[in-house]
């Protein structure tokens, strides 16, 4: 890494220095639990990301939506994401097993504050709790559990400069890059084709989703 950029910083007393310090209002804002104000977020949120890592610390960030409302709040201290039809790599869940640390991100269309959850997690198969989150029939294989540690409100600034909210600062449809054409490049797989790729999506999206 040090052949490819220059000047790094190596201390949080260098970085203090650049960055300085946060407001007392920032420094007061976390809580430990999810108060009436954090359960209201997260009954509006139709969309969240949630990384995790391996016991090595290799990362991974995933999205998980569905209707407004999706995750389910318990009490002050746990929540429950349904674990809905995915890709079968099972990247988050394999890393839980591994290190249930997880933090959360809470979005809802339009507002640019974010909520951001950390806790512990784990992998649930409670046929009570995966029945109150069933959709058109089909109730989720399992859940995704999560204890509550942290839980505060993230500014808008990223959200302002840029533009995701706002439909004037998104690129037409023929200028958004073809994902059927980066799975093909990417896969290389014998006997496919941008276009067989697309079906797949399509049937997929519209056959597949719970």
């Amino acid at each position: 890494m040090d052949k490819q950029f220059k000047e790094l910083i190596h201390s949080e007393e260098e970085l203090r220095t650049l960055i300085g310090f946060p407001s007392e209002l920032v420094k007061r804002k976390m809580i430990t639990y999810l108060d009436h104000n954090c359960e209201e977020y997260i009954s509006k949120s139709p969309f969240l990301v949630i990384s995790s890592s391996d016991q090595s610390g290799n990362c991974d960030v995933s999205p998980r939506g569905d209707m407004a409302g999706f995750v389910k709040v318990l009490n002050e201290r746990y929540l429950i994401i349904p674990e809905r039809p995915g890709n079968k790599r099972i990247d988050t869940m394999r890393n839980i097993l591994a290190n249930p640390l997880v933090g959360l991100l809470f979005m809802i269309p339009g507002l640019g504050e974010t909520l951001r959850v950390n806790g512990k997690a784990c992998l649930v198969r409670d046929n009570e709790l995966l029945e109150q989150m069933e959709v058109k029939g089909r109730k989720p294989l399992l859940g995704i559990g999560v204890e509550v540690e942290e839980c505060f409100i993230h500014c808008a600034k990223a959200f302002k400069r840029s533009g995701v909210w706002d439909p004037n600062s998104w690129l037409d449809e023929k200028s958004l890059p073809s994902v059927a054409k980066i799975l093909f490049g990417h896969a290389n797989l014998p006997g496919s084709s941008t276009e067989l790729i697309e079906e797949r999506l399509r049937e997929s999206y519209t056959k597949r989703l719970y």
